[in-house]
C-alpha cells in the first residue's frame, strides 16, 4: 500500500513536468531534482524558514486541517507550501515570494531528499494542497509569535537576528 502511495504521489507531481518521464529518469539517475512549472497544477508560496516551520507546526495543531505537501530549502532556509494556483492572489510580507504561472521550481522526489531539498510533508497523489486561508492564518499567528520573541534574539546577538 505505502509503495502505491509514492506511485501517486510521482505520478502527481511529474504531471507538471514538461516532459513527465524525464522527470522520472531525473529523480532515479539524475541528479535527483527535477524543474517542475508552476501555476497550472499549483502554486508555491515560499517563506522564510522560521516563518514557515512555526505555520506549518500550527497547521499540524488543527486536526480538522491537514496541511499540505510542503518542502524545504535548507541551504536558502526557505520553507515552500503548495496551494492552489491563483494568479490573482497577493501574498504580502517580509520575505515572501509567490511562484506561479510562468516559474519553475526544483523539485525532489516525493520519496526521498535530494541535495538541499527535503519534503517535510510529502505529497500524497491526491493532489490535495494547502487550503490559502488556513495557511495565511497560520503564517498571520507565525508572524505575530516571531515579532514578540525578536526582542529576546536581538538582546542575544547572534545570525538568527532580525
Amino acid at each position: 500500500m505505502h509503495d502505491m502511495r509514492w506511485k501517486q504521489a510521482v505520478e502527481w507531481l511529474a504531471a507538471a513536468a514538461l516532459d513527465p518521464q524525464e522527470c522520472k529518469r531525473q529523480w532515479d539517475h539524475g541528479e535527483g531534482t527535477a524543474l517542475l512549472a508552476a501555476g497550472r497544477y499549483w502554486d508555491v508560496l515560499s517563506v522564510p524558514d522560521r516563518l514557515g516551520l512555526l505555520a506549518l507546526d500550527l497547521l499540524w495543531s488543527d486536526p480538522l486541517e491537514l496541511p499540505g505537501p510542503t518542502l524545504v530549502d535548507v541551504m536558502a532556509r526557505r520553507v515552500g507550501f503548495f496551494l492552489p494556483p491563483d494568479p490573482g492572489s497577493e501574498w504580502v510580507g517580509f520575505g515572501v515570494r509567490h511562484v506561479g504561472r510562468g516559474s519553475w521550481v526544483a523539485v525532489p522526489p516525493p520519496y526521498r531528499p535530494s541535495g538541499r531539498l527535503e519534503w517535510l510533508v510529502p505529497p500524497d497523489g491526491s493532489g490535495t494542497l494547502h487550503a490559502a486561508e488556513p495557511l495565511e492564518r497560520a503564517l498571520r499567528r507565525a508572524t505575530g509569535t516571531l515579532a514578540v520573541l525578536a526582542p529576546v534574539s536581538a538582546d542575544q546577538g547572534g545570525p538568527d537576528c532580525w
